[in-house]
């Protein structure tokens, strides 16, 4: 494995909520919790009569005699699509925390309907998804050709059960997503009904980003002994943000694999920044541990009170994204430039 690719899982694995990925150690396939869904599928459109096909992104043609009902999903493609009025059956990736309640990562989905595969990096168990009856298994990457929480060691196995369609977020415009995982759910003959108001505040909450141009934004991830500064091409959401007028900090020595730069906390002011987004998902530091690191609590946005969530894994989908934007929006809203 390359160092890129090692340095870009390490960073993946511990701002997701992937302790065991950081070392990408064999966990073993225990299955996730959940519910036994292996009669019928969760909500999931009627079968078509016609031959189905659907184009992925690795430039895959899948190819079946009927539409796939019965579907297996990543946690992040499982949200996107449920969005989109699609119902897996099952999910694999974090979608439950300790104390049993959902992973924000899952949105929406509805995790006492589907059977849970695994909920950690590595972990998929096998035997269940055969049990299941898969048809089509989505997953999203962020490497080409990877399909994000399929273990290594097991992908042979689970490309022989189901055809596997993969959307890739790296490289790619928010919109660019959404619109690739609305045209997976169209083939699927999800009900889009809601589709049309969600992209309208979508669309509306994305008009006001440019008010804040004035605005230096630092996009950033917490761990124990360091912080990463986001590096804004390499990101889905980002990009839609700096592509609809926002100035966030695109930093200056980029580690090996793009994604970001790795900083001590000791050198936490590196960037000038008036408000400053940090990473919420499950593995990131929270603010009041963060605010323990001396150098952090001193800085200018910091101490301004301009420290606001970045929604990281918001669904790819137009009611994830609307969400995302109206609530950044509301907090931009209460910020000023700094001296």
């Amino acid at each position: 494995m390359s160092g890129s690719v090692m340095l870009r899982r390490r960073f993946l694995a511990a701002t997701a909520g992937l302790a065991a990925a950081v070392t990408l150690a064999a966990c073993g396939g225990g299955g996730g919790g959940g519910t036994d869904s292996s009669a019928e599928p969760a909500g999931s459109p009627a079968p078509a009569a016609r031959p189905w096909s659907f184009t992925d992104d690795r430039g895959k043609k899948i190819e079946l005699d009927k539409t796939p009902t019965r579907i297996v999903a990543q946690v992040g493609a499982a949200a996107a699509l449920w969005d989109f009025g699609v119902r897996p059956i099952g999910v694999f990736g974090p979608h439950k925390l300790q104390d049993g309640s959902k992973d924000p990562q899952v949105g929406n989905v509805d995790i006492t309907k589907v059977t849970g595969l695994g909920n950690v990096w590595d972990e998929f168990n096998v035997e269940q998804y055969i049990s299941l009856q898969p048809e089509l298994l989505v997953s999203s990457m962020y490497e080409n050709g990877t399909l994000w929480y399929v273990p290594e060691k097991s992908k042979d196995t689970i490309e022989q059960v189901a055809p596997t369609a993969g959307v890739m977020l790296t490289g790619k415009t928010a919109t660019e997503v959404i619109g690739k995982y609305e045209e997976l759910a169209t083939s699927l003959g999800a009900d889009l009904a809601g589709v049309p108001e969600a992209k309208a505040r979508m669309e509306a909450a994305t008009k006001e980003l440019a008010g804040f141009k004035d605005l230096k934004i630092l996009m950033m991830s917490g761990g124990a002994d360091q912080m990463w500064v986001v590096n804004p091409p390499e990101y889905a959401d980002l990009r839609h943000l700096v592509d609809n007028g926002l100035d966030i900090v695109v930093p200056e020595k980029v580690d090996e694999g793009g994604f970001f730069q790795t900083l001590s906390w000791e050198n936490a002011d590196t960037y000038d920044a008036d408000v400053i987004l940090y990473d919420t998902r499950t593995q990131a530091l929270k603010p009041e541990e963060m605010m323990k690191k001396p150098t952090f609590a001193e800085l200018p946005a910091v101490k301004a009170g301009q420290l606001y969530p970045w929604r990281a894994e918001a669904p790819f989908s137009y009611q994830g994204y609307a969400d995302f934007l109206e609530e950044l929006v509301a907090n931009l809203k209460k910020a000023s430039k700094l001296p």
